[in-house]
């Protein structure tokens, strides 16, 4: 298995390459290559988070819970009417993701777990997507490609380093195959990533324009009706 030290070399030197690649022939401005590339190293990061009490896993905790509202920002804005109830927003998400987040992973993973699979660097990729806020479909599949590039960089070099040469022939560490999977050995870790995949990938559809939402159509219907109600009125 590779080390944590090794893991943030490789998403490091993976994200310096994605930022640059994608200004300079991507056509995005240098402060979005460069986002992305800080997301390509943290993605690479990401599924260590379900190392129970130790250090990794307290770092990588506290910098997802400042990275999520940096992200977040323009729909906290949104949100939070204001940049004053943006800020609290941020402060709210950040103790939530560093603390309880924490404390729920710790219970319910284990290492090794779904937090290292296909599906879940599918799940990072798609709340980064939906979460990023952009007038650009491009610019938001962007910065998801980038968490998604680091987390699958993670991944392979779990696998690379699971294939042991004891100097005569290649032997495979016990936890071979455990990353770069589709399921795991828990049933309801299985059925929750999934359920969460199918979730995630509906609304990525729907923002990115792909697939209609009835619920969205009926209520705009609704409110077309009533607005037209109310010029009625006013004649």
């Amino acid at each position: 298995m590779a080390n944590f030290r090794g893991h943030v070399t490789t998403s490091g030197v993976l994200g310096v390459g994605y930022g640059v690649g994608a200004t300079m022939l991507g056509g995005f401005t240098p402060m979005q290559g460069a986002l992305a590339g800080c997301l390509t190293a943290v993605g690479g990061m990401l599924p260590d988070l379900d190392l129970e009490n130790s250090t990794p896993s307290r770092e990588l905790f506290a910098l997802t819970a400042a990275v999520a509202p940096l992200v977040l920002m323009p729909r906290l804005v949104l949100w939070g009417g204001g940049y004053e109830g943006a800020m609290f927003l941020a402060v709210v998400i950040y103790l939530v993701v560093r603390y309880l987040g924490a404390t729920i992973v710790g219970k319910l993973t284990v290492h090794r777990g779904m937090f290292h699979s296909i599906p879940a660097l599918f799940i990072v990729a798609e709340l980064v997507f939906l979460g990023y806020r952009s007038d650009q479909a491009s610019t938001r599949f962007l910065m998801a490609g980038a968490v998604a590039v680091g987390f699958l960089s993670h991944l392979i070099l779990d696998e690379i380093f699971s294939v042991q040469f004891t100097g005569i022939r290649f032997k495979l560490a016990k936890s071979a195959g455990s990353a770069l999977k589709f399921m795991g050995s828990n049933v309801l870790a299985n059925l929750f990533s999934y359920a969460m995949l199918c979730a995630l990938t509906y609304g990525v559809l729907i923002e990115g324009g792909w697939m209609r939402s009835p619920v969205v159509d009926e209520g705009r219907g609704l409110f077309q009706q009533v607005q037209r109600a109310a010029e009625s009125l006013r004649r």
